[in-house]
C-alpha cells in the first residue's frame, strides 16, 4: 500500500489531489456534536495543502435515498474542517456538478474544497458495478490523484472508496495508515494476555468478531444489550430485555467453544434494571433497581452493568498486555445507566496494556463522559470497519489503495 509520503516525494504541488475522508459525523439540526472524525482527517488534508496540493475533500453523512436532502448536507462539516485548518474551505454544492467543477477550477495552489454528500448521488452506493463505476469516472475527472483516508467507510464498496482508486494513482492517507498498523497489532503477534470488551445492542452484529475472536483472545467480556442473549443461553430469565432469541443456538455454540480452548468468557453478574427505558430528551432520573444477573424480574430490563459487574471487568483487564474494546454496557446516554461503560473505559485507562477503542459508540462514548482521548493507545474512527478487519474480511477501501 503506497504511502502518503511517497505521494509527496514525488511532488504534489499543483496537483488535483482527491481525498476520501470521513466526515459523517453526528448533528443535531446544523450542529455538529462530535467532530472527531473531521480531527482525525485534519492532518492529511493540512499536510497535502502545505506541500501546494489542491485539495478536493469529498465523503458521505447518513443515508440519503441517492438525492439531495438538506438534512445531510455536509456544510457544516466543510466550515469545522475550515476552522481546524485555520483557513477558508469552498465547499460545492453537488458531487460532479457544474458547482463542483467550478469550485474545483477555483482552487489554487495550497487551497481545500469540500464536495457536497457523495451519497446524493445513487451512483455511490450503487449495487450495479457499471452505474458505481459511470460516477466514478465522473469523479476522476475531477482529480489527478486520489488519497483514501475515511477509515470509517473502508468496509463499502463504493464509487468513491472502491472504483475510483482503480482510475487515479492512488495513496493511503495519515489516518488510513494509522489505523491498518493498530489493528495489525491487534490480529498479528498480539501481546498477551489479549482481553476483548464487546457490547452494544445485537448480538447478531458482533457474532462474525466472536466466531474470529475465538481463535485470537484470551477473554471475552460481554455487556450491553447482547448479553441477555448470552445468559439466556445460559437458562437465565431476562424478564423484558433485549433478546434475540434466533441467536441461542450460535451463542451456546460460541460458549462451547470458548470452554474447549480455554478462552475465558466473562458475562454480568449484577444489573441496573427499571420497567421502562430512560427518557434521553430530559434525562429523568429513572431510579433503576440492582438485581443479580441470575435473577431477574419479569417485566423489567437490563439497562447497565451492576456495581460488581463494573469491578469485576475491571479486574479482568487489569493485568491484560492488549484490549480491544467495541459496544457500550448500556444506556450511557443517560446518567443513571453510564457507570457500566464507564468503568470499562477507566479500566483500559488503569491498565498499562495497549488500548483500542473501536469507534462508533464506544468512541462517542468516551467523549460524552469526558475521558482524555489521548490516554487511550489509539480510538478508531470506524466501528464497523474495525469489526470486519477483526473477523479476518477482505475490506473493500483497503483492497483498493494496494498496488
Amino acid at each position: 500500500m503506497r504511502t502518503i509520503e511517497e505521494l509527496l516525494a514525488d511532488g504534489v504541488r499543483g496537483r488535483r489531489v482527491f481525498v476520501r475522508a470521513d466526515l459523517n459525523v453526528p448533528l443535531s439540526g446544523t450542529a455538529i456534536t462530535d467532530d472527531g472524525r473531521i480531527r482525525a482527517v485534519e492532518p492529511t488534508v493540512a499536510r497535502l495543502a502545505e506541500a501546494g496540493a489542491r485539495v478536493i475533500v469529498a465523503s458521505h453523512l447518513g443515508r440519503p435515498k441517492g438525492a439531495p436532502d438538506p438534512a445531510f448536507s455536509l456544510a457544516p462539516a466543510a466550515a469545522r474542517l475550515g476552522e481546524l485548518l485555520g483557513k477558508d474551505v469552498a465547499f460545492a454544492t453537488d458531487t460532479v456538478g457544474d458547482s463542483a467543477r467550478g469550485t474545483v477550477a477555483d482552487l489554487k495552489d495550497g487551497q481545500v474544497a469540500v464536495l457536497e454528500n457523495l451519497r446524493f448521488n445513487p451512483g455511490e452506493t450503487a449495487k450495479d458495478d457499471a452505474e458505481r463505476g459511470a460516477f466514478a469516472d465522473r469523479l476522476a475527472a475531477l482529480a489527478d490523484l486520489y488519497v483514501g483516508d475515511g477509515f470509517g467507510a473502508v468496509h463499502r464498496k463504493h464509487a468513491s472508496v472502491y472504483d475510483l482508486p482503480a482510475r487515479l494513482p492512488h495513496a493511503a492517507g495519515f489516518l488510513i495508515a494509522t489505523e491498518v498498523g493498530v489493528l495489525k497489532k491487534l490480529t498479528e503477534d498480539v501481546a498477551r494476555p489479549y482481553a476483548v470488551v464487546l457490547g452494544g445492542a445485537k448480538v447478531s452484529d458482533k457474532l462474525g468478531v466472536i466466531d474470529h475472536l475465538l481463535e485470537k483472545a484470551d477473554r471475552i467480556l460481554i455487556g450491553g444489550g447482547m448479553a441477555f442473549t448470552f445468559l439466556k443461553a445460559q437458562g437465565h430469565e431476562v424478564g423484558s430485555s433485549l433478546l434475540q432469541e434466533d441467536q441461542i443456538p450460535a451463542v451456546r455454540e460460541y460458549l462451547k467453544r470458548a470452554d474447549e480452548r480455554g478462552v475465558e468468557f466473562v458475562l454480568p453478574v449484577d444489573l441496573k434494571v427499571a420497567a421502562e427505558f430512560p427518557d434521553l430528551k430530559t434525562k429523568a432520573p429513572a431510579h433503576p433497581e440492582t438485581v443479580r444477573a441470575d435473577a431477574m424480574p419479569a417485566g423489567k430490563m437490563g439497562l447497565d452493568n451492576g456495581p460488581e459487574t463494573c469491578a469485576l471487568y475491571a479486574s479482568k483487564l487489569a493485568d491484560a498486555a492488549t484490549v480491544f474494546w467495541n459496544g457500550p454496557m448500556g444506556v450511557f446516554e443517560h446518567p443513571d445507566y453510564a457507570e457500566g461503560t464507564r468503568a470499562v473505559a477507566q479500566g483500559l485507562l488503569d491498565s498499562s496494556a495497549f488500548t483500542v477503542v473501536g469507534g462508533g459508540d464506544s468512541a462517542a462514548a468516551v467523549r460524552t463522559l469526558g475521558f482524555d482521548e489521548s490516554a487511550f493507545g489509539h480510538i478508531s474512527t470506524g466501528g464497523g470497519a474495525s469489526l470486519e478487519y477483526l473477523e479476518g474480511k477482505t475490506l473493500p477501501g483497503l483492497a483498493a489503495l494496494e498496488d
